[in-house]
């Protein structure tokens, strides 16, 4: 990095810190600081929920996800805007009239404390390992760009962010959420723009199209159905609709936000804000990564994108196999650079046969391109036992270090970096808030007075950050870290939602019953993750159908299934 790249970074992440705790100034009270005064609109308020979901893993995952796989993981998103109309509708009113800190709350008033403590239970564990996941991808970009081993780094970050998140609340997370997401955006379409400048003068954007369609990365949509696919519109329009009914619903990351409302409507509003702009916001970032896709067709990629790793195997006795390889790779993306021109040129002439038959001798390239790939990461693996090799989290973030001019560079890395700040400062505060409302103070110290709850929130907020960066250190042992993080969520959140669901639908299932029924379903849904090959999204609909049927079922089989009442509004 430059002096500029560095004045830019600086400067940027400066000014989101103090804006943000200047404007959260003056917290004296547990309730404040937890829920920041209820008093914001709903521009902030719909720019924080989509913060909270952009996190540093969108901006370095998702790239790397359509460089490699294409457009279709977009899908996972239409099921969005319909959850947003039914949250808006059905449980934000309910939140309010209840007055609650937490979502959790509502399952006592609904049913027991212990379906309480179940589903605050089940949300600290899926957001608490899913902060060590947000951790740990802004942490890859300061060791790559730093040198810096990569365990140190996770700590360095994971501090930095513990310490902002524990002096400023959730008004701060809120307020600054603003800025970074526009920083965020700004920067992704200066990226978008600074690719198409590089691509050569006769590539315009509609032949870059073109491209990325003959190699198959256009996939924006496929309706067949296949339950063992992860990306598709029937698992995007239900599992993609439940997995968002749970996360905007009853994650308190995500609930914590809109709660800060000033009123239902501004909650409302904010939520449908962003049911509207979520989908072609992630439109656009995967179409970034085809950008860097067709970019590199006319620009030899590196054989393998995690810098560091390279030149580790370098330093090894394999180093000439390595040197080998990186030749063999040259010559394929020689003659596969020969075929996209070619390709190119039937396009134009309007040679539908020529086009074909070269769109087929371009797919056979990424094959064998594809294929020399998977024999550098084996000889990696011989060379470098246990040193992880997967390296699409990488794509995005080598680009960016090797392409981008001076001052844009600290752009970007200022992008990813506000966007880890701005989900991870979120969960970590959702963390905090929900061991102390939920369980410390509901359980443990029931009569402890304000000042005393606003430093026992403080410290579990440190603890949970603490807990992330222990999980981060893990992180290197996953595959795609977008995918991980809503495979974790998708394990989870499906019990949970149908929790809720039979809490405001199902008025005649008591605790005991729905209880039960959750437990039952969690572990249907673990044993499923870990025993077949159903697609995670499913497990979304799976785990809340279990609960809504098994929850009907146990109140029939168990006679003292619970006799209390449902509360008013539920």
């Amino acid at each position: 990095m430059t002096g500029l790249d560095w004045l830019v970074l600086g400067g940027t992440i400066a000014f989101i810190v103090v804006w943000g705790l200047w404007k959260s100034r003056g917290q004296a009270t547990s309730d404040e600081y937890m829920r920041g005064g209820r008093e914001l609109k709903w521009p902030t308020i719909g720019l924080a929920v989509m913060a909270t979901q952009a996190s540093a893993v969108t901006f370095l995952s998702v790239p790397g996800q359509a460089y490699e796989d294409g457009m279709r993981f977009v899908q996972f998103y239409f099921g969005l805007p319909i959850a947003m109309v039914i949250i808006s509708a059905v449980f934000v009113p309910i939140y309010y009239r209840l007055n609650v800190i937490t979502a959790y709350e509502y399952l006592e008033s609904r049913f027991d404390l212990k379906t309480r403590l179940l589903g605050a239970f089940l949300f600290l564990i899926q957001r608490g390992l899913a902060a060590g996941i947000t951790i740990y991808a802004p942490s890859i970009i300061l060791s790559t760009i730093l040198g810096w081993p990569l365990e140190p780094t996770v700590i360095v970050m994971g501090a930095l962010v513990i310490l902002y998140t524990v002096t400023g609340g959730s008004r701060a997370v809120s307020q600054t959420q603003k800025q970074q997401m526009v920083v965020m955006m700004g920067g992704m379409v200066v990226a978008a723009a600074v690719i198409l400048w590089r691509l050569p003068a006769h590539v315009s954007f509609g032949k870059a199209v073109d491209v990325a369609g003959a190699f198959g990365r256009m996939n924006v949509v496929s309706f067949d159905f296949d339950m063992q696919d992860r990306y598709n519109f029937w698992s995007g329009i239900t599992g993609g609709l439940f997995l968002s009914l749970s996360y905007f619903g009853t994650d308190q990351s995500q609930v914590g936000r809109y709660l800060t409302g000033r009123s239902i409507s501004e909650s409302r509003l904010g939520l449908l804000f962003n049911g509207v702009l979520k989908i072609p916001m992630q439109f656009f970032i995967l179409f970034v990564g085809i950008l860097v896709f067709v970019f590199y067709q006319f620009s030899t990629p590196p054989l393998l994108f995690n810098d560091a790793l390279r030149t580790r195997v370098q330093g090894t006795p394999q180093a000439a196999e390595y040197a080998g390889l990186e030749a063999k790779w040259e010559q394929v993306q020689s003659g596969k650079r020969a075929e996209v021109e070619r390709y190119l040129a039937a396009v134009e002439s309007g040679d539908a046969a020529a086009g074909e038959a070269s769109r087929a001798l371009l797919q056979d390239a990424q094959k064998q391109a594809s294929a020399v790939r998977k024999e550098a990461k084996a000889m990696v693996a011989r060379a470098l036992p246990g040193a992880e090799t997967k390296d699409s989290d990488y794509i995005f973030i080598a680009f960016v270090k090797r392409w981008l001019p001076s001052g844009l560079f600290g752009l970007l890395i200022a992008v990813i970096l506000s966007a880890a700040m701005s989900s991870i400062s979120s969960e970590l505060t959702a963390l905090g808030t929900t061991t102390t409302v939920d369980f410390y103070r509901r359980v443990f110290k029931p009569g402890a007075s304000d000042r005393h709850v606003l430093v026992a929130s403080k410290l579990f907020t440190v603890f949970w950050g603490l807990v992330a960066v222990a999980f981060a250190t893990f992180a290197s042992l996953l595959d795609n870290l977008i995918q991980a993080i809503n495979i974790l969520g998708s394990i989870f959140y499906g019990t949970v939602l149908g929790i809720f669901l039979v809490a405001f639908f199902v008025k005649h299932v008591r605790g005991h019953a729905v209880f039960a029924a959750a437990v039952l379903s969690q572990a249907t849904v673990i044993a499923l993750f870990f025993l077949s090959d159903v697609g995670y999204l499913w497990f979304n609909v799976i785990g809340c159908a279990l609960v809504l049927v098994l929850g009907w079922v146990m109140q029939r089989v168990l006679p003292s299934a619970g006799t209390q009442a449902p509360a008013t509004g539920a």
